[in-house]
Protein backbone atom coordinates (compact mmCIF):
# COMPACT_ATOMS: atom_id res chain seq x y z
CA UNK A 1 0.00 0.00 0.00
CA UNK A 2 2.77 2.28 0.86
CA UNK A 3 3.73 1.96 -2.37
CA UNK A 4 0.57 2.41 -4.54
CA UNK A 5 0.42 5.51 -6.95
CA UNK A 6 -2.63 6.39 -6.35
CA UNK A 7 -4.64 7.05 -2.39
CA UNK A 8 -7.62 5.14 -4.25
CA UNK A 9 -5.12 1.97 -4.24
CA UNK A 10 -3.92 3.23 -0.80
CA UNK A 11 -4.81 5.78 1.51
CA UNK A 12 -8.45 5.66 0.82
CA UNK A 13 -8.43 1.93 -0.46
CA UNK A 14 -11.04 0.88 2.12
CA UNK A 15 -13.72 3.73 1.52
CA UNK A 16 -13.95 2.27 -2.34
CA UNK A 17 -14.01 -1.51 -1.40
CA UNK A 18 -17.52 -1.66 -2.95
CA UNK A 19 -16.26 0.19 -6.07
CA UNK A 20 -12.94 -2.67 -6.50
CA UNK A 21 -15.76 -5.55 -6.53
CA UNK A 22 -17.33 -3.79 -9.06
CA UNK A 23 -15.06 -2.04 -11.22
CA UNK A 24 -11.30 -3.44 -11.56
CA UNK A 25 -10.11 -4.80 -14.26
CA UNK A 26 -10.79 -8.69 -12.99
CA UNK A 27 -14.15 -7.36 -13.14
CA UNK A 28 -13.57 -6.31 -16.63
CA UNK A 29 -12.50 -9.66 -17.72
CA UNK A 30 -15.18 -11.05 -16.04
CA UNK A 31 -17.70 -9.43 -17.87
CA UNK A 32 -16.02 -9.87 -21.17
CA UNK A 33 -16.02 -14.15 -20.10
CA UNK A 34 -19.79 -13.63 -19.78
CA UNK A 35 -20.49 -12.08 -22.80
CA UNK A 36 -18.88 -14.13 -24.56
CA UNK A 37 -20.41 -17.20 -23.02
CA UNK A 38 -24.23 -15.97 -23.38
CA UNK A 39 -23.52 -14.84 -27.32
CA UNK A 40 -22.59 -18.67 -27.75
CA UNK A 41 -25.86 -19.46 -26.19
CA UNK A 42 -27.92 -17.26 -28.13
CA UNK A 43 -26.26 -18.57 -31.36
CA UNK A 44 -26.84 -22.05 -30.31
CA UNK A 45 -30.49 -21.02 -29.88
CA UNK A 46 -31.28 -18.71 -33.59
CA UNK A 47 -28.68 -21.00 -35.45
CA UNK A 48 -30.61 -24.34 -33.89
CA UNK A 49 -26.90 -25.56 -33.16
CA UNK A 50 -27.71 -29.13 -31.60
CA UNK A 51 -25.87 -29.38 -27.49
CA UNK A 52 -26.53 -30.88 -24.54
CA UNK A 53 -27.42 -29.58 -21.11
CA UNK A 54 -23.50 -31.06 -19.86
CA UNK A 55 -22.59 -28.41 -22.32
CA UNK A 56 -24.28 -26.03 -20.82
CA UNK A 57 -23.59 -27.01 -17.44
CA UNK A 58 -19.86 -26.54 -18.31
CA UNK A 59 -19.75 -23.29 -20.50
CA UNK A 60 -21.58 -21.55 -16.79
CA UNK A 61 -18.88 -23.47 -14.90
CA UNK A 62 -16.29 -21.94 -16.81
CA UNK A 63 -18.15 -18.68 -15.69
CA UNK A 64 -18.74 -19.49 -12.28
CA UNK A 65 -15.49 -21.00 -11.71
CA UNK A 66 -13.84 -17.75 -13.12
CA UNK A 67 -11.47 -16.14 -10.72
CA UNK A 68 -8.66 -13.89 -10.14
CA UNK A 69 -6.28 -17.45 -10.90
CA UNK A 70 -7.99 -17.39 -14.38
CA UNK A 71 -8.09 -13.84 -15.08
CA UNK A 72 -4.13 -13.97 -14.74
CA UNK A 73 -4.22 -16.49 -17.21
CA UNK A 74 -6.03 -13.74 -19.49
CA UNK A 75 -3.84 -11.83 -19.13
CA UNK A 76 -0.48 -13.53 -19.66
CA UNK A 77 -2.35 -14.30 -23.60
CA UNK A 78 -3.01 -10.55 -23.62
CA UNK A 79 1.19 -10.16 -22.87
CA UNK A 80 1.67 -11.86 -26.26
CA UNK A 81 -1.89 -10.84 -28.63
CA UNK A 82 -1.18 -6.96 -27.21
CA UNK A 83 -5.45 -7.04 -27.72
CA UNK A 84 -7.52 -7.79 -24.74
CA UNK A 85 -10.29 -9.25 -26.23
CA UNK A 86 -8.97 -11.31 -28.52
CA UNK A 87 -6.78 -12.73 -25.41
CA UNK A 88 -10.41 -13.79 -23.76
CA UNK A 89 -11.43 -15.44 -27.29
CA UNK A 90 -8.14 -17.78 -27.20
CA UNK A 91 -8.97 -18.72 -23.75
CA UNK A 92 -11.76 -19.61 -23.95
CA UNK A 93 -10.80 -21.63 -27.02
CA UNK A 94 -8.18 -23.44 -24.21
CA UNK A 95 -10.95 -23.79 -21.80
CA UNK A 96 -12.94 -26.09 -24.64
CA UNK A 97 -10.42 -28.17 -25.62
CA UNK A 98 -10.05 -28.91 -21.77
CA UNK A 99 -13.39 -29.27 -21.35
CA UNK A 100 -13.71 -31.11 -24.83
CA UNK A 101 -16.27 -28.92 -26.74
CA UNK A 102 -14.12 -27.68 -28.87
CA UNK A 103 -16.05 -28.30 -31.50
CA UNK A 104 -18.03 -25.02 -30.98
CA UNK A 105 -14.80 -23.09 -30.99
CA UNK A 106 -15.67 -21.38 -34.20
CA UNK A 107 -18.61 -20.03 -32.90
CA UNK A 108 -16.64 -18.37 -30.10
CA UNK A 109 -16.83 -14.44 -30.69
CA UNK A 110 -18.81 -15.00 -33.82
CA UNK A 111 -19.21 -12.00 -35.82
CA UNK A 112 -18.05 -9.73 -33.06
CA UNK A 113 -16.17 -6.70 -32.99
CA UNK A 114 -14.28 -6.11 -29.63
CA UNK A 115 -16.25 -3.26 -29.13
CA UNK A 116 -19.80 -5.39 -29.14
CA UNK A 117 -18.05 -7.19 -25.84
CA UNK A 118 -16.25 -4.51 -24.46
CA UNK A 119 -19.48 -1.63 -24.75
CA UNK A 120 -21.39 -4.03 -23.23
CA UNK A 121 -18.88 -5.09 -20.32
CA UNK A 122 -18.75 -1.45 -19.10
CA UNK A 123 -22.53 -0.66 -19.57
CA UNK A 124 -23.05 -3.90 -17.03
CA UNK A 125 -20.13 -1.99 -14.70
CA UNK A 126 -21.37 1.54 -14.83
CA UNK A 127 -25.03 0.36 -14.34
CA UNK A 128 -23.86 -1.82 -11.39
CA UNK A 129 -22.06 0.98 -10.14
CA UNK A 130 -24.44 3.75 -10.45
CA UNK A 131 -27.23 1.35 -8.93
CA UNK A 132 -25.43 -0.91 -6.21
CA UNK A 133 -22.84 1.68 -4.53
CA UNK A 134 -23.55 5.63 -5.94
CA UNK A 135 -27.17 5.86 -5.55
CA UNK A 136 -26.85 4.46 -2.18
CA UNK A 137 -24.04 6.38 -0.67
CA UNK A 138 -26.21 9.45 -2.40
CA UNK A 139 -29.13 8.11 -0.55
CA UNK A 140 -27.28 7.97 3.07
CA UNK A 141 -26.12 11.42 2.89
CA UNK A 142 -29.78 12.63 1.90
CA UNK A 143 -30.87 11.03 4.61
CA UNK A 144 -28.77 12.62 6.98
CA UNK A 145 -29.33 15.63 5.78
CA UNK A 146 -32.72 15.35 6.08
CA UNK A 147 -32.81 14.60 9.60
CA UNK A 148 -30.89 17.55 10.31
CA UNK A 149 -32.63 19.57 8.20
CA UNK A 150 -35.79 18.66 10.33
CA UNK A 151 -33.75 18.62 14.20
CA UNK A 152 -32.80 22.00 13.29
CA UNK A 153 -35.86 23.52 11.64
CA UNK A 154 -37.06 26.14 14.34
CA UNK A 155 -33.07 27.06 14.90
CA UNK A 156 -32.50 30.60 13.60
CA UNK A 157 -29.54 31.44 12.16
CA UNK A 158 -28.68 34.87 10.71
CA UNK A 159 -28.18 34.68 6.99
CA UNK A 160 -25.00 36.34 4.41
CA UNK A 161 -25.86 37.25 1.25
CA UNK A 162 -22.90 38.82 -0.44
CA UNK A 163 -21.10 38.31 3.16
CA UNK A 164 -22.97 40.63 4.06
CA UNK A 165 -25.97 40.39 7.33
CA UNK A 166 -28.74 39.65 6.03
CA UNK A 167 -32.53 38.20 6.67
CA UNK A 168 -32.73 35.60 8.96
CA UNK A 169 -33.12 31.86 8.53
CA UNK A 170 -33.07 28.81 10.20
CA UNK A 171 -30.40 26.21 10.30
CA UNK A 172 -32.64 23.38 8.88
CA UNK A 173 -34.39 25.38 6.15
CA UNK A 174 -30.70 26.01 4.45
CA UNK A 175 -30.02 22.52 5.08
CA UNK A 176 -33.38 21.37 3.62
CA UNK A 177 -32.39 23.57 0.40
CA UNK A 178 -29.79 20.80 -0.10
CA UNK A 179 -31.96 18.06 0.41
CA UNK A 180 -33.78 19.33 -2.24
CA UNK A 181 -31.28 20.07 -5.10
CA UNK A 182 -29.67 16.28 -4.54
CA UNK A 183 -32.70 14.71 -4.74
CA UNK A 184 -33.57 16.61 -7.41
CA UNK A 185 -30.54 15.78 -10.03
CA UNK A 186 -30.86 12.24 -8.00
CA UNK A 187 -34.17 10.99 -9.52
CA UNK A 188 -32.61 12.16 -13.05
CA UNK A 189 -29.55 10.01 -12.18
CA UNK A 190 -31.63 6.82 -11.36
CA UNK A 191 -33.80 7.50 -14.64
CA UNK A 192 -30.74 7.91 -16.69
CA UNK A 193 -30.23 4.34 -18.85
CA UNK A 194 -26.92 3.23 -19.92
CA UNK A 195 -26.89 1.74 -23.93
CA UNK A 196 -25.40 -1.23 -25.10
CA UNK A 197 -24.90 -1.73 -29.01
CA UNK A 198 -24.32 -5.57 -30.31
CA UNK A 199 -24.16 -4.69 -34.22
CA UNK A 200 -20.59 -5.91 -35.65
CA UNK A 201 -17.11 -4.00 -36.99
CA UNK A 202 -19.06 -0.40 -38.16
CA UNK A 203 -22.80 -1.13 -36.96
CA UNK A 204 -24.49 -2.76 -40.11
CA UNK A 205 -24.19 -6.63 -39.02
CA UNK A 206 -22.04 -7.19 -42.27
CA UNK A 207 -20.55 -10.23 -40.90
CA UNK A 208 -23.96 -11.74 -39.59
CA UNK A 209 -25.74 -11.05 -42.70
CA UNK A 210 -23.26 -12.98 -45.22
CA UNK A 211 -23.26 -15.52 -43.23
CA UNK A 212 -26.64 -16.30 -42.28
CA UNK A 213 -29.21 -13.81 -44.48
CA UNK A 214 -32.33 -15.14 -43.43
CA UNK A 215 -31.89 -14.46 -39.20
CA UNK A 216 -33.54 -10.75 -38.06
CA UNK A 217 -29.81 -9.91 -36.63
CA UNK A 218 -31.35 -6.52 -35.29
CA UNK A 219 -33.84 -8.36 -32.96
CA UNK A 220 -31.47 -10.80 -32.12
CA UNK A 221 -29.13 -7.94 -31.12
CA UNK A 222 -32.10 -6.25 -29.43
CA UNK A 223 -32.67 -9.34 -27.26
CA UNK A 224 -29.44 -9.93 -26.42
CA UNK A 225 -28.41 -6.35 -25.44
CA UNK A 226 -31.79 -6.24 -23.52
CA UNK A 227 -30.83 -9.28 -21.61
CA UNK A 228 -27.93 -7.09 -19.33
CA UNK A 229 -30.52 -4.71 -18.57
CA UNK A 230 -29.06 -2.41 -21.03
CA UNK A 231 -30.82 0.01 -23.34
CA UNK A 232 -30.36 -0.94 -27.37
CA UNK A 233 -28.87 1.08 -29.54
CA UNK A 234 -29.07 0.48 -33.07
CA UNK A 235 -27.46 3.40 -34.62
CA UNK A 236 -23.99 3.11 -34.07
CA UNK A 237 -20.84 3.15 -35.64
CA UNK A 238 -18.01 0.39 -34.22
CA UNK A 239 -18.75 1.66 -31.06
CA UNK A 240 -21.47 3.18 -29.01
CA UNK A 241 -21.34 6.60 -29.06
CA UNK A 242 -21.48 6.99 -25.20
CA UNK A 243 -24.20 9.55 -25.09
CA UNK A 244 -26.24 7.93 -22.43
CA UNK A 245 -23.21 7.65 -19.66
CA UNK A 246 -22.00 11.12 -20.30
CA UNK A 247 -25.37 12.51 -19.36
CA UNK A 248 -25.19 10.18 -16.41
CA UNK A 249 -21.52 12.01 -15.74
CA UNK A 250 -23.24 14.93 -16.25
CA UNK A 251 -25.23 14.18 -13.45
CA UNK A 252 -22.74 13.18 -11.70
CA UNK A 253 -21.25 16.28 -11.66
CA UNK A 254 -24.10 18.24 -10.69
CA UNK A 255 -24.36 16.02 -7.42
CA UNK A 256 -20.65 17.06 -6.79
CA UNK A 257 -21.42 20.48 -7.61
CA UNK A 258 -23.86 20.58 -5.19
CA UNK A 259 -21.93 18.63 -2.33
CA UNK A 260 -19.11 21.03 -3.20
CA UNK A 261 -21.49 23.78 -2.56
CA UNK A 262 -22.84 22.00 0.83
CA UNK A 263 -19.16 21.34 1.84
CA UNK A 264 -18.63 25.10 1.37
CA UNK A 265 -21.23 26.13 3.76
CA UNK A 266 -20.99 23.59 6.29
CA UNK A 267 -16.68 25.03 6.59
CA UNK A 268 -17.85 28.43 6.75
CA UNK A 269 -20.58 27.86 9.26
CA UNK A 270 -17.50 25.95 11.45
CA UNK A 271 -15.29 28.67 11.11
CA UNK A 272 -17.99 31.56 12.78
CA UNK A 273 -18.72 28.89 15.10
CA UNK A 274 -21.78 28.03 14.10
CA UNK A 275 -21.60 24.16 14.63
CA UNK A 276 -19.50 22.76 17.57
CA UNK A 277 -17.10 19.85 16.37
CA UNK A 278 -16.91 16.58 18.09
CA UNK A 279 -13.75 16.11 20.07
CA UNK A 280 -12.42 13.19 18.98
CA UNK A 281 -9.96 11.35 21.49
CA UNK A 282 -6.35 10.82 19.94
CA UNK A 283 -7.20 13.16 16.96
CA UNK A 284 -5.03 16.12 16.47
CA UNK A 285 -5.74 19.18 14.49
CA UNK A 286 -2.78 21.01 13.82
CA UNK A 287 1.09 19.73 14.96
CA UNK A 288 1.55 22.91 17.02
CA UNK A 289 -1.33 24.27 18.20
CA UNK A 290 -3.15 22.03 20.35
CA UNK A 291 -6.37 23.94 20.50
CA UNK A 292 -7.61 23.23 16.75
CA UNK A 293 -10.22 20.83 15.51
CA UNK A 294 -10.33 21.16 11.83
CA UNK A 295 -13.06 20.50 9.36
CA UNK A 296 -10.73 17.78 7.64
CA UNK A 297 -13.59 16.09 6.53
CA UNK A 298 -15.06 18.70 4.77
CA UNK A 299 -12.10 19.66 3.40
CA UNK A 300 -10.96 16.25 2.54
CA UNK A 301 -14.57 15.68 0.50
CA UNK A 302 -13.82 19.26 -1.22
CA UNK A 303 -10.73 17.99 -2.86
CA UNK A 304 -12.09 14.59 -3.82
CA UNK A 305 -15.47 15.90 -5.56
CA UNK A 306 -12.84 18.15 -7.63
CA UNK A 307 -10.55 15.70 -9.23
CA UNK A 308 -14.16 13.37 -9.28
CA UNK A 309 -14.80 16.18 -11.71
CA UNK A 310 -11.87 16.60 -13.37
CA UNK A 311 -12.27 12.93 -14.77
CA UNK A 312 -16.09 13.39 -15.50
CA UNK A 313 -14.92 16.91 -17.35
CA UNK A 314 -12.37 14.87 -19.51
CA UNK A 315 -15.10 12.39 -20.10
CA UNK A 316 -17.73 14.17 -21.09
CA UNK A 317 -15.82 16.56 -23.38
CA UNK A 318 -14.45 13.48 -25.00
CA UNK A 319 -15.77 10.41 -25.26
CA UNK A 320 -18.97 11.36 -27.67
CA UNK A 321 -16.10 12.18 -30.20
CA UNK A 322 -14.41 9.57 -31.86
CA UNK A 323 -12.44 10.20 -35.58
CA UNK A 324 -14.89 8.43 -38.50
CA UNK A 325 -16.04 4.95 -37.44
CA UNK A 326 -14.23 4.59 -34.71
CA UNK A 327 -10.47 5.45 -33.19
CA UNK A 328 -8.81 4.14 -29.88
CA UNK A 329 -9.15 6.97 -27.60
CA UNK A 330 -12.08 6.30 -25.77
CA UNK A 331 -10.34 2.91 -24.77
CA UNK A 332 -8.27 4.63 -22.04
CA UNK A 333 -10.53 6.72 -20.50
CA UNK A 334 -13.15 4.60 -20.59
CA UNK A 335 -10.37 2.19 -17.84
CA UNK A 336 -10.57 5.45 -15.90
CA UNK A 337 -14.12 5.48 -15.11
CA UNK A 338 -13.86 3.48 -11.64
CA UNK A 339 -11.94 6.55 -10.31
CA UNK A 340 -14.13 9.08 -11.32
CA UNK A 341 -16.39 7.09 -9.27
CA UNK A 342 -14.41 6.61 -6.08
CA UNK A 343 -12.74 9.53 -5.72
CA UNK A 344 -16.68 11.16 -5.82
CA UNK A 345 -18.04 8.00 -3.41
CA UNK A 346 -15.16 9.34 -0.77
CA UNK A 347 -16.19 12.98 -1.17
CA UNK A 348 -19.43 11.61 -0.16
CA UNK A 349 -18.46 9.59 2.58
CA UNK A 350 -16.47 12.28 4.29
CA UNK A 351 -18.84 14.53 3.83
CA UNK A 352 -21.28 12.18 5.71
CA UNK A 353 -18.62 12.32 8.44
CA UNK A 354 -18.17 15.63 9.03
CA UNK A 355 -21.79 16.16 9.35
CA UNK A 356 -22.26 13.19 11.43
CA UNK A 357 -19.35 15.56 14.10
CA UNK A 358 -21.20 18.50 13.93
CA UNK A 359 -23.55 20.01 16.90
CA UNK A 360 -25.26 22.89 16.81
CA UNK A 361 -24.28 26.05 18.71
CA UNK A 362 -27.31 28.08 19.67
CA UNK A 363 -25.79 30.19 22.16
CA UNK A 364 -24.05 31.63 19.04
CA UNK A 365 -26.50 31.79 17.29
CA UNK A 366 -29.10 33.69 19.15
CA UNK A 367 -25.81 36.33 20.58
CA UNK A 368 -25.33 37.30 16.56
CA UNK A 369 -28.98 37.99 15.57
CA UNK A 370 -29.87 39.67 18.97
CA UNK A 371 -26.50 42.23 17.68
CA UNK A 372 -27.59 42.72 14.54
CA UNK A 373 -31.03 44.51 14.77
CA UNK A 374 -30.45 46.22 11.43
CA UNK A 375 -31.94 43.54 9.50
CA UNK A 376 -35.10 44.50 10.60
CA UNK A 377 -35.26 47.54 8.19
CA UNK A 378 -36.58 44.97 5.51
CA UNK A 379 -39.80 43.91 8.12
CA UNK A 380 -39.89 47.63 9.05
CA UNK A 381 -40.09 49.07 5.60
CA UNK A 382 -42.34 46.16 4.34
CA UNK A 383 -45.00 47.12 6.71
CA UNK A 384 -44.60 50.91 5.84
CA UNK A 385 -45.12 49.96 2.19
CA UNK A 386 -48.24 48.20 3.30
CA UNK A 387 -49.61 51.25 5.07
CA UNK A 388 -49.34 53.60 1.85
CA UNK A 389 -45.36 54.96 2.92
CA UNK A 390 -43.77 55.57 -0.40
CA UNK A 391 -40.34 56.48 0.64
CA UNK A 392 -40.54 53.43 3.29
CA UNK A 393 -37.03 51.90 1.69
CA UNK A 394 -35.34 55.25 1.59
CA UNK A 395 -36.29 55.50 5.56
CA UNK A 396 -34.77 52.72 6.70
CA UNK A 397 -31.39 53.21 4.58
CA UNK A 398 -31.17 56.58 6.25
CA UNK A 399 -31.79 54.64 9.62
CA UNK A 400 -29.67 51.91 9.23
CA UNK A 401 -27.64 51.46 6.26
CA UNK A 402 -23.56 51.10 7.35
CA UNK A 403 -24.19 52.10 11.27
CA UNK A 404 -24.73 50.08 14.37
CA UNK A 405 -27.87 50.97 15.14
CA UNK A 406 -29.80 49.50 18.49
CA UNK A 407 -32.77 47.35 19.25
CA UNK A 408 -33.63 50.47 21.48
CA UNK A 409 -33.42 53.10 18.55
CA UNK A 410 -35.28 51.08 15.74
CA UNK A 411 -38.39 50.54 18.79
CA UNK A 412 -38.24 54.17 18.99
CA UNK A 413 -38.17 54.61 15.20
CA UNK A 414 -41.43 52.33 14.84
CA UNK A 415 -43.30 53.96 17.80
CA UNK A 416 -42.72 57.74 15.95
CA UNK A 417 -44.69 55.46 12.59
CA UNK A 418 -48.10 56.54 11.89
CA UNK A 419 -49.33 52.69 10.79
CA UNK A 420 -51.85 50.79 12.41
CA UNK A 421 -52.05 49.77 15.71
CA UNK A 422 -51.78 46.02 14.72
CA UNK A 423 -48.83 46.35 12.74
CA UNK A 424 -46.69 49.20 15.38
CA UNK A 425 -47.35 46.17 17.49
CA UNK A 426 -46.35 43.33 15.38
CA UNK A 427 -43.07 45.68 14.62
CA UNK A 428 -42.23 46.33 18.74
CA UNK A 429 -42.63 42.45 19.46
CA UNK A 430 -40.26 41.62 16.58
CA UNK A 431 -36.13 40.70 17.01
CA UNK A 432 -34.11 39.24 14.80
CA UNK A 433 -34.49 35.67 15.99
CA UNK A 434 -38.39 35.42 15.67
CA UNK A 435 -37.96 37.11 11.95
CA UNK A 436 -38.38 33.94 10.50
CA UNK A 437 -41.23 33.86 7.80
CA UNK A 438 -41.98 30.44 6.85
CA UNK A 439 -38.53 28.68 7.39
CA UNK A 440 -39.71 26.81 10.17
CA UNK A 441 -42.71 25.09 7.73
CA UNK A 442 -40.33 25.07 4.85
CA UNK A 443 -37.63 22.65 6.93
CA UNK A 444 -39.98 20.52 7.41
CA UNK A 445 -41.75 19.88 4.30
CA UNK A 446 -38.91 18.38 3.13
Amino acid sequence: MLEDISPIDGRYREQVEEIREIFSEYCLIKNRIIIEIEWLKKIFLILKINYNREEIKILNKIIEEFDIKEAKKVKEIENITKHDVKAVEYYLDEKFKENNIEKYNQFIHFACTSEDINNLAYGIMIKNLKEQVYIKNCEYLIKNLKEKAKENAEVPMLSHTHGQNATPTTIGKEIAVFVYRLNKILKKVKLQEISGKFNGTVGNFNAHNIAYPNIDWIKVSKEFVESFNLEYNLFTTQIESHDNICTLFSEMKLINNIILDLDNDMWMYISRNYFVQENVEGEIGSSVMPHKINPINFENSMANLKISNGFLTTFIDNLQISRMQRDLSDSSMLRNIGSAFAYSIIAIKQTNIGLKKLKVNKEVLIKELENTPEILAEAIQTILRKNGYNNAYDMLKQLTRGKNISIEEIKEFINSLDINTEDKKKLLNLKPENYLGLAEKIAKLV
